[in-house]
């Protein structure tokens, strides 16, 4: 279940579930008793800071720039906009700041923009950059266009490769972190939106010299100062 009604909202989950038991990154839990014959029990976990839907933060790219904790609150909510090129841009084709120019319109400074296209293959897989992997890419100038734009974050579906290079990775993440842009990486459930703008928020763990953080992402639907 990822779509939640209350009222005249509606919640959509976009998060990946981490299953331990199957995640392929770093995740181990540990579960002991401290209470003896009355159970407390609690859990040690020993986590990758990025596993499953995951916020990466400007220190991951530079030892000088923020990280999780250093950044304010407002940074991890707000209004988002799902930007969703379908089939417009050819397959494994570099997305321009026309495209952007032509598809992204509705974008205003401070908001979140998630992209995504009709070209779908999980991220990190056996089939990343193989013939079957035909994603939008990302690169210097897409940056430069979010980096005008004032953005506060760039998610990603599964129609864009965020692991095509490091000729494409390196710049995109170097001139958005630069300005405390941060990244949500392995969106789901984005199909079940029913409208491009909407409140978002996906806030990580508050730890000091974290780079990047599992959230628990989600869209809210309905709130009229975030509709459009």
């Amino acid at each position: 279940m990822c779509v939640y009604e209350m009222g005249n909202l509606r919640i959509v989950d976009l998060s990946k579930i981490i299953d331990p038991a199957t995640e392929t990154r770093r995740c181990h839990l540990f579960r002991f008793n401290t209470g003896g014959p009355i159970p407390d029990f609690h859990t040690n976990m020993d986590l990758m800071s990025h596993l499953g839907t995951h916020c990466e933060c400007p220190y991951h790219h530079d030892d000088n720039w923020p990280s999780v904790a250093d950044l304010p609150l407002d940074r991890f909510l707000g209004r988002a906009v799902y930007v969703n090129f379908g089939s417009t841009v050819a397959k494994r084709g570099h997305i321009t700041a026309a495209d952007l120019d032509r598809e992204a319109g509705k974008v205003k400074e401070g908001d979140i923009v998630i992209i995504d296209s009709d070209y779908k293959l999980l991220p990190f897989t056996k089939d990343t950059n193989t013939d079957k992997d035909q994603r939008l890419l990302i690169g210097a100038e897409s940056a430069q266009w979010f980096k005008e734009k004032k953005v506060k974050a760039v998610g990603f579906g599964d129609g864009v490769s965020i692991e095509n290079c490091n000729e494409d990775v390196k710049p995109f993440h170097d001139i958005l972190m630069a300005e405390n842009i941060v990244f949500l990486e392995v969106l789901r459930n984005l199909e079940q939106l029913t409208t491009d703008v909407f409140f978002m928020s996906y806030s990580p763990l508050p730890i000091l010299g974290l780079d990047s953080s599992p959230v628990r992402a989600y869209a809210i639907e309905g709130l009229a100062e975030f509709s459009e």
